[in-house]
């Protein structure tokens, strides 16, 4: 038998603990308490260690009700509905509440079910994925395999300008096999396939959409105001699939694209969630009473960009200079006061479950820069290096460098331009130059977008042939350890030959109020992955 001698909850029945904790979440009164627990024959002082320990759980578990105000980094008349044409972090944010993928990412990027309770595949190629029963959209038509076909073959129509076109493109054949069974052949086995559903674009949506002025989808949250560039409303969906969530019962989702501004707005109460903190701006926050801030260590890094097609980045020894300038232990802590992790010139940070640990660090050393230096011949030709605050941290980077240059005899210019245009006009136009990658759901996408011989984006102009053909294996292979030691040899390969240097990894910031629970590490975005809304909830 329990003993309750100590507990007093547990003297309670469980229909009484139910409704005792349910009467605090909703703000119920010290008094009303008590005449409750009065009304069920228990004595004043019975009833008030019961009060103090019922108290003491709810505030542990979450609490439903509650209205929040939240500013992301990004607003435009773009901004949109359509899972489609996502593009800015609005988008993300916006679509999470009202839609659901197939699959959605943990905290290590590790696929879990959502509206495909389960799947499995034949040699990766040939997947099959069973939809969650007693699904509804927020019109209350229930969700078939017919709407998941929609979904999924919208992005491979031309006319539709899907931002995930590329992606989608890999599946050839998307059938029902079944009201809740769908099959995707893919055109080559792909293992990362539920990663690839789980991002952000994927969305199920009613099958024959056409109309985004508004959202009808599965989420957590209903549209009851979308205006493009200035705010969306939304209100808790009561047929929600997931037991007991979302607990807020409305969210308003702004954006304010000043960091600044979005701090003051979080200090002075007007909003009790912002993304996109900047390092310099933590103490202020934290120093405020009320007020916190979340960190979520991530794989979002800027890095430098030596050109190895063009002088001076087509001579090795310069590069590996250039990477033995890099005080990364100095980035960190007076770049982003300590809110990141030390990089090694390769892009799968440690929250990444392929992050290979066994590759040693490249340290800081100054002899071995000058060594490369003097080798590489450049001597005291004056080199520009290209900088602007839409590449964060790159105007500190490019001068911390500049300093450390200037010891080894290097001749480097900072020459720092605009934030507009920075993105089509500068990034890896330049022989050296900045970057900035935002997290990515998987270490293929990451790879494929940025360090293929033939990537759009492959911004070193690094080529190998052999990286090629190992992330193509990686990616058809099922066997989890051998995946591991592809993704193990190809970080070997940026970190030696690739013309990028990746000093740190920076933590994605959110401030928040103090009141504000339930904020967890999803580290493909700020504000876990902009997917907060069905997770948090105000303590009273």
């Amino acid at each position: 038998m329990a003993n309750t001698k100590n507990d007093p909850i547990a003297a309670l029945d469980t229909a009484d603990t139910a409704r005792v904790m349910d009467a605090i979440r909703r703000g119920a009164t010290r008094r009303e308490l008590m005449a409750m627990l009065g009304a069920g024959g228990m004595a004043a002082a019975a009833a008030g260690g019961v009060l103090g320990t019922a108290k003491e759980a709810a505030a542990q578990a979450p609490r439903r009700g509650g209205r929040i105000r939240v500013s992301g980094t990004s607003t435009s008349t773009a901004d949109t509905l359509d899972p489609a044409k996502q593009s800015l972090s609005t988008d993300y944010a916006r679509c999470n509440m009202f839609y659901n993928g197939l699959t959605t990412l943990d905290g290590s990027l590790t696929p879990q079910p959502a509206l495909a309770e389960s799947w499995d595949n034949e040699a990766a190629k040939v997947w099959t994925f069973r939809l969650r029963s007693g699904v509804t959209f927020h019109d209350g038509k229930p969700l078939t395999s017919e709407d998941v076909v929609f979904s999924l073959a919208r992005h491979k129509d031309p006319a539709t300008a899907s931002r995930a076109r590329s992606l989608a493109m890999q599946m050839s054949e998307i059938v029902a096999t079944g009201p809740r069974e769908v099959r995707i052949t893919l055109e080559a086995p792909n293992a990362d396939l539920p990663v690839v559903l789980g991002t952000f674009h994927f969305h199920i949506i009613r099958a024959g959409t056409t109309d985004f002025t508004t959202a009808i989808g599965t989420g957590p949250f209903l549209c009851r105001e979308f205006q493009p560039g200035v705010r969306s409303i939304s209100v808790r969906n009561p047929n929600y699939w997931q037991n007991g969530k979302p607990y807020l019962d409305e969210v308003e989702f702004i954006g304010i694209p000043d960091e600044q501004a979005r701090v003051n707005a979080l200090l002075s109460g007007d909003v009790q969630l912002i993304g996109g903190v900047d390092p310099r701006s933590v103490r202020r926050i934290q120093q405020t009473q009320g007020y916190s801030v979340f960190e979520t260590k991530s794989g979002y890094y800027t890095n430098l960009i030596m050109r190895l097609d063009q002088a001076p980045g087509n001579n090795p020894d310069f590069v590996l200079a250039m990477k033995y300038m890099f005080d990364r232990a100095q980035m960190r802590t007076a770049i982003l006061r300590n809110y990141g992790v030390i990089g090694n010139d390769q892009p799968i940070d440690p929250s990444n479950r392929f992050f290979f640990p066994g590759l040693a660090q490249r340290p800081f050393d100054l002899d071995r820069a000058r060594f490369h230096f003097q080798r590489s011949g450049v001597g005291s030709t004056t080199l520009p290096v290209v900088c602007s605050p839409a590449a964060p941290n790159s105007v500190d980077m490019a001068q911390v460098l500049q300093q450390t240059g200037s010891r080894i005899g290097m001749n480097l210019e900072v020459r720092r331009v605009p934030s507009d245009g920075y993105w089509s006009n500068h990034w890896f136009k330049h022989p050296i130059g900045f970057g900035a990658i935002n997290p990515r759901p998987s270490a293929d996408i990451l790879l494929t977008l940025f360090f293929k011989s033939d990537a759009a984006w492959n911004e070193s102009a690094w080529r190998n042939p052999q990286f090629d053909q190992k992330l193509v294996a990686a990616r058809t292979e099922t066997d989890e350890a051998k995946r591991r030691q592809h993704y193990a040899d190809m970080q070997v390969m940026i970190h030696n030959e690739s013309g990028i240097g990746i000093p740190v990894f920076q933590s994605l910031l959110d401030g928040h109020s103090s009141r504000l629970k339930g904020l967890g590490a999803i580290p493909v975005g700020n504000l876990m992955g902009f997917d907060f809304a069905q997770h948090v909830w105000l303590d009273s």
